[in-house]
Formats: C-alpha cells, sequence, structure tokens
C-alpha cells in the first residue's frame, strides 16, 4: 500500500506522487490534486455501471430515464504533475474496518454518497444489504468489516423548516440560525464526517429564527444578505464542532462548492439555454462559472482554516475548478424524483433541465477518489500544514 503526503486543497492540495514516504529522504516533487485536466479514457472509466449498483437512486440513473450518450462516463481526472490514485474498495474497508463514515448536507452530498456506496459494491464485496432509511439518516452497512457509510440530510446544517428528507420544498425557508444539536447529536459518533452546505443558502430572502418553533416569544427576522446568513450558520457549525468532536477520533472534511450549469452564455452559447444536450466538457482552460459564487467559498475556507488553528483534523476538499467544466454530466432532463416529468415538462428543457446534481457514474465518483487518497493518508503528521 502506498501512502499520500496530502495537504490543505486550497493551498494546492498537495499530494505525493505514489510512492512510499521514508524518513530521512530528500524531499519528494508534491503535486495539486485538484489542478488539472479531463482526459477521455474509455477503457478504464467508468469505474462501476449504473445498471449494476444496487443502490443507484433515481435522481442521478441518467441512462434509466432516457440518456442515449454515454461519453459523459468516460472521463478521467488527470492532475497535472501525478496520477489521481485509482479507487480501492477493498483497502478503503480495510482502513475503515469497525468504523462510521457520515456524509451530512444536501442532495448534492447525497449525490456523493450514492456514488460511494456504488463504487463499494462494484469491488465484489458479499452481503451487502440494502441501506436502511430511518428520518433524515440513512444507513448503509458493510458488515464483512463492521463498517457503515451513512448519509444525513441536513442541508443547512444547522435547524430549519427543510428538514423532512422528503417534504423540504417550501416556499418560506425559516433557519433557526444557533440551532444545531438536533441534527448534530447524530453525527457525535461519526469517525469520518463529509459535510457540504451552499446551494440552499442562495435564496434572495430567508428568515431567521432565534428561539424555537414552538415558541411564543422567538424572535423571526427576514435577512436578504446570503454572505452574513452563510456564515452564522458556518459559526455555530464550527463552534459545535470544536466542543463536541472527538479530536483524537474524528476526522473531517467539508466539500467546496459544486458548480452548476444552468447558464450556457458562460461557454459562448445562446442565452436561456443550460446543460441540455450537452455532451462534451469545458475545453477552455481557466474557465470559470458566473454561478459559483466565490464569496461564499471564501466564508466555508475560512471557518474550514479557524477550526484547523483549533485543532481539528479537517480538510476543505475544493473540488469547484475541476467539476466547473463539467456542463456535459448533469442529468438534465433524464432523471426521476418522486414523480417523473411530463411530457410537457420533458418538451421545456430550458425550465426543467437538471443542471445542478450529477449523473452517475460521472464526476462524485471523482470526489470520492480524492476523499479516498485522504482517508488513506491516515498519519496527521504527514500532512501539511497551512
Amino acid at each position: 500500500m502506498s501512502f499520500y503526503l496530502i495537504g490543505d486543497s486550497n493551498n494546492a492540495g498537495k499530494i505525493l506522487a505514489n510512492k512510499p514516504i521514508r524518513k530521512n529522504s530528500s524531499p519528494k516533487p508534491k503535486c495539486n490534486l485538484f489542478s488539472g485536466s479531463w482526459v477521455f479514457d474509455n477503457v478504464s472509466y467508468p469505474l462501476y455501471k449504473e445498471q449494476q449498483c444496487s443502490f443507484m437512486t433515481d435522481d442521478f440513473a441518467c441512462h434509466k430515464f432516457g440518456r442515449k450518450n454515454s461519453k459523459f462516463q468516460h472521463w478521467r481526472w488527470q492532475p497535472h504533475d501525478c496520477d489521481l490514485p485509482r479507487f480501492n474498495a477493498k483497502a478503503l474497508l480495510e482502513k475503515l474496518k469497525g468504523k462510521r463514515v457520515l456524509f451530512v448536507g444536501d442532495s448534492l452530498n447525497k449525490n456523493q454518497w450514492v456514488s460511494m456506496v456504488c463504487l463499494i459494491e462494484s469491488s465484489g464485496i458479499p452481503s451487502l444489504k440494502p441501506p436502511i432509511w430511518k428520518g433524515n439518516l440513512i444507513t448503509f452497512e458493510v458488515k464483512e468489516y463492521n463498517a457503515t457509510i451513512d448519509f444525513y440530510w441536513s442541508p443547512l446544517l444547522v435547524e430549519s423548516n427543510c428538514d423532512d428528507p422528503v417534504k423540504h420544498r417550501v416556499r418560506d425557508r425559516i433557519i433557526r440560525i444557533e440551532a444545531i444539536e438536533k441534527h448534530a447529536r447524530n453525527w457525535i459518533d461519526a469517525d469520518i464526517l463529509i459535510f457540504d452546505s451552499f446551494t440552499w443558502w442562495l435564496e434572495s430572502q430567508m428568515t431567521l429564527l432565534w428561539g424555537s418553533f414552538e415558541s411564543s416569544d422567538a424572535i423571526y427576522k427576514k435577512v436578504g444578505m446570503k454572505l452574513r446568513r452563510y456564515e452564522m450558520a458556518l459559526r455555530t457549525w464550527s463552534d459545535w464542532l470544536e466542543f463536541q468532536i472527538d479530536r483524537k477520533r474524528t476526522r473531517l472534511f467539508f466539500m467546496s462548492l459544486s458548480p452548476p450549469h444552468r447558464n450556457a452564455t458562460d461557454w459562448g452559447m445562446g442565452n436561456g439555454q443550460n446543460c441540455y444536450n450537452e455532451t462534451e466538457p469545458i475545453s477552455r482552460k481557466q474557465y470559470w462559472g458566473s454561478e459559483n459564487d466565490v464569496k461564499m467559498m471564501e466564508i466555508a475556507e475560512e471557518a474550514v482554516n479557524g477550526l484547523q488553528k483549533r485543532g481539528l483534523d479537517i480538510q476543505y476538499l475544493n473540488i469547484t475548478h475541476l467539476s466547473d467544466y463539467r456542463k456535459d454530466a448533469h442529468p438534465s432532463i433524464y432523471k426521476r424524483n418522486w414523480v417523473a416529468l411530463t411530457k410537457e415538462e420533458l418538451l421545456n428543457p430550458r425550465s426543467y433541465a437538471d443542471c445542478v446534481h450529477w449523473c452517475l457514474p460521472g464526476v462524485p465518483d471523482v470526489w470520492n477518489q480524492i476523499l479516498f487518497a485522504y482517508i488513506m493518508n491516515s498519519s496527521r503528521e504527514n500532512r501539511v500544514k497551512l
């Protein structure tokens, strides 16, 4: 087994090439996992097949719902100066023996979680049982390794009126901006926590609540400043982690913004178009989509940096730029949520194409390859500090 020297992803995401680390050896060249290009590879990719994953959900099963083009599945992320370690489910599960991994966040984090369980199943591990869904928590158990890989629905991290994992589409989002315990008590025993929370904060107006939903003297305030709201929520999240997480046990990751492709003018197409019918990645170097909120990303990075300074073992995985090239890899109209799109909706992809989530197999598999590299590098001393 090789070991990887990995640094902070906002500071070049450094990783030592696929060579053992030896004491007293001369410094090895370091590589930025997050800087590279997409290379077409129809020999090694995809890492699994959609129809062979028992745990695939209709949200991400693009071929099942009519997508004919499969080229989007055959792109490999190639860092400039090294190779991204290939996902090895059995090596990962050996590492996770007796442990609990928990993805916490919104449907994009669920997208990554489904990718992870599909990757694990593809290794041929026997006796995998269907995930158990209980409230906000979905539990996937690998009995042979006494390990669980779970997902917890908490799109805003703090408490809100959007916390129901099924009925969460509400017109007026109300956020208990200083309350997190209802969710967080379900995370406290995890050995590895992977968080995300961006998309749900982008509403122009949200109502913040101080007090409980049941309280007669609670304070409600409409707040339009999304950056301020987001900063307040991440402060609540950070404070809970600082005082509740076992620093000797738990590793933490925060996934950066997953880029949408709803505005085709970004890549030179007509106004009103989106990811629908896109079949190739964006080739322009240093492309940056107009929907990627840099200031929100900076707030998340600052929160992670603050936790690192407070002694927590946390990394910010900046997958935004590498994912931003992949306008071709979204479900578009080829999916089903709780109900299928109507004929009228299918004929109106400008309004109904999903250019936010990702088809599987696809881009989230690369996120998990990167996560795999970080998890396999268990020695905290070997990680480059900020």
